[in-house]
């Protein structure tokens, strides 16, 4: 009787090993030539620098050369595109903002992906903060005084984005709904002329990211008035959130998700997650996203998901109550 059930649990154990063999296999035999990360963003802005740092730790651990590539344009959907068409092996792979896939199927009627559909996630490698920014000469310090002075002179005052349909123009729109201003927006073409023209005056507010703001708001040229995520930012303690203001509820930042085609293999997607997660983790990235205004905030593949499904739906309704649209 022993012998029987000992012949029995080897023949299950065999099989078992058997059933997992090819996934063990696919795993072990990857990665066996360079990755390429696009990342559908210029050279040298906050996300560039963050997507080298990162793909570079990949490749250290993986024992591959990450190759990044930089393919902007269309408000992430160049970018996005090729890698919702390239072959799920994990060889190519996309480091995009939550712009790809919740703000960009609320104000395009038309994309070439579907943002669940068309890309496994990996995860979400950090998080950052956007804030709304006053001109130096301003005469507030606080969303308070910023409110008074806009509701005392609606359709006077303007605030610029780093795009129309970007983060930076939901996160305004959502809090001026919230406070019931009438306030202009005034789309830039990136972060960088946004930040000339209120350094310079041309406008007096501007909705960015902490990264984008950190190097002026500490050169004391722009001034912060709160940010407006869930939590104080930590590169910025001082700075209030929109709801420790008054406004609960109001709440917006801008998140990095890696993510696959869709049909990824489960042994090469357990693997590029796994990586991921020790690369967050490090601490030389840790220190170096915190330095170019980034929260290391690795969250699983099943976040990524849970987190588009649930901020999807809120950004089509913010942006067909402030008319908001790319097309």
């Amino acid at each position: 009787m022993n012998r029987k059930k000992l012949l029995l649990s080897a023949v299950a154990c065999a099989m078992g090993a058997a059933a997992w063999a090819p996934a063990i296999a696919q795993e072990g035999g990857f990665p066996n030539r360079p990755i390429t990360l696009v990342i559908p963003f210029p050279p040298g802005g906050a996300t560039d620098v963050l997507g080298r740092l990162i793909g570079k730790k990949l490749g250290d651990k993986l024992g591959q050369s990450v190759v990044i590539d930089n393919r902007a344009g269309a408000g992430t959907v160049i970018g996005a595109t090729s890698v919702a068409k390239a072959a799920p092996d994990g060889y190519t792979l996309l480091l995009s903002s939550g712009t790809t896939f919740t703000v960009n199927p609320a104000v395009r009627t038309k994309l070439p992906y579907d943002p669940v559909k068309s890309f496994e996630p990996i995860g979400i490698a950090g998080r950052t903060s956007l804030i709304l920014l006053a001109n130096k000469d301003v005469p507030v310090s606080d969303v308070k005084q910023f409110v008074a002075m806009v509701k005392a002179g609606p359709d006077k005052y303007s605030y610029g984005s780093f795009g129309a349909g970007t983060t930076s123009q939901f996160a305004g729109e959502m809090f001026f709904h919230a406070a019931g201003l009438k306030i202009q927006h005034v789309p830039y073409k990136g972060s960088a002329p946004a930040m000339v023209d209120l350094m310079g005056g041309q406008i007096p507010f501007t909705v960015d990211t902490v990264s984008a703001a950190l190097p002026q708001l500490r050169d004391g040229k722009i001034k912060a008035i709160a940010v407006t995520a869930a939590k104080r930012s930590a590169l910025l303690p001082k700075v209030p959130t929109l709801a420790e203001s008054g406004y609960a509820g109001v709440e917006m930042d801008t998140w990095l998700a890696m993510m696959a085609p869709r049909g990824l293999p489960a042994g090469v997607k357990s693997r590029l997650e796994l990586t991921l997660a020790q690369v967050v983790a490090d601490p030389e990235t840790r220190d170096k996203m915190i330095a170019v205004g980034f929260d290391p905030a690795y969250a699983s593949s099943k976040s990524v998901a849970e987190l588009i499904d649930k901020e999807l739906p809120l950004m089509r309704a913010v942006a067909q109550r402030a008319a908001i649209t790319a097309d």
